[in-house]
């Protein structure tokens, strides 16, 4: 009997010896027993993962799954535990993200979003040039008060195929009342000849745009289930993203434009197969996922199987 399947018999065991067992486990202990209680993995061969279902993104074909790219970028929300940044950082090495992105490919994930800096740069050349791959990337920008064109110009410069506002800049943008930087930023993505997004955490963003009459080619809006364990409506100490889910999900109802979800997994709190299932069902287009390398087969299967089958969305599909 191997260690795993002694741990596993003996989570087992406690659970069932006990009235009370559940609370006699960590966190942890309770997630590891249900999931070796569950069915089997949910992983396919690379050789038998096509593509997963798409939708458009302007005119590209955009997996509804993407990849995000925070873990990949070497950072992570993480409520109070303070090494994670650190570990990822030693743990994404330039070869572990360019086999990350390969794996993503053989699980049938056509587009990454990314961060616009040196480092996605450096390793997207050489995904592309040396190694061969055609992922897509979907740019996160960062454009300035004063300088609206820069980061812009210099993603779609290297390959981006989309370009989106950072939710962090939405968001201030509209606190501050400034849809005119907003404005002004679409429009150097469109001039630059591809699809522009906004990006916010509040719902006030998608709401102040629309009703500005922007038009932007799609958003990127959080959404999460709220009923994990760490979850607050004020999400103050970094455990939430979407203070208003529901709220989120009748407005966008209403929108007529692709909706990109993040922080559908509430950085890990939910597990993939309830929150794909509530995203996707709930009106989102998209959902934008931060993945290791050994999470990703995975993922794409449940995502697969969930938009094959019989989703109940309450929204028409936008993209």
């Amino acid at each position: 009997m191997t260690k795993t399947s002694k741990r596993r018999d003996f989570l087992k065991g406690t659970l069932a010896a006990t009235a009370g067992g559940a609370l006699a486990l960590s966190l942890e202990e309770q997630a590891l027993a249900a999931a070796d209680a569950s069915k089997p993995s949910e992983a396919t061969s690379e050789a038998s993962a096509g593509l997963l279902p798409t939708g458009k993104i302007g005119k590209r074909d955009v997996t509804r799954l993407i990849c995000g790219g925070n873990l990949i970028s070497g950072f992570a929300h993480s409520r109070d535990l303070i090494y994670v940044s650190s570990m990822l950082k030693h743990y994404f090495t330039d070869e572990k993200v360019l086999e990350t992105l390969h794996i993503c490919e053989q699980a049938g994930i056509n587009t990454a979003l990314l961060r616009n800096d040196d480092q996605v740069i450096r390793i997207l050349e050489e995904y592309w040039k040396k190694r061969g791959g055609k992922i897509q990337w979907l740019a996160q920008v960062y454009p300035k008060d004063n300088d609206t064109e820069t980061d812009i110009k210099r993603a779609v410069d290297n390959g981006a195929m989309a370009c989106y506002i950072q939710g962090g800049i939405g968001d201030r943008w509209v606190k501050a009342d400034r849809l005119d930087l907003i404005e002004k930023s679409l429009k150097v993505i469109r001039d630059a000849g591809v699809p522009g997004g906004v990006g916010g955490h509040m719902l006030d963003v998608p709401m102040a745009v629309e009703a500005a009459g922007l038009e932007p080619d799609f958003y990127m809006k959080t959404f999460h289930r709220s009923d994990y364990w760490s979850y607050t409506k004020e999400g103050k100490h970094d455990n939430s993203w979407c203070a208003a889910p529901e709220e989120t999900a009748k407005y966008m109802s209403e929108v007529k434009r692709p909706w990109i979800a993040f922080k559908v997994l509430a950085a890990g709190a939910i597990h993939p197969r309830a929150g794909f299932r509530y995203v996707f069902e709930n009106g989102a287009d998209f959902a934008c996922v931060g993945m290791f390398d050994f999470q990703v087969r995975e993922d794409a299967a449940i995502a697969r199987k969930i938009l094959s089958g019989s989703l109940k969305r309450r929204r028409p599909w936008q993209a």
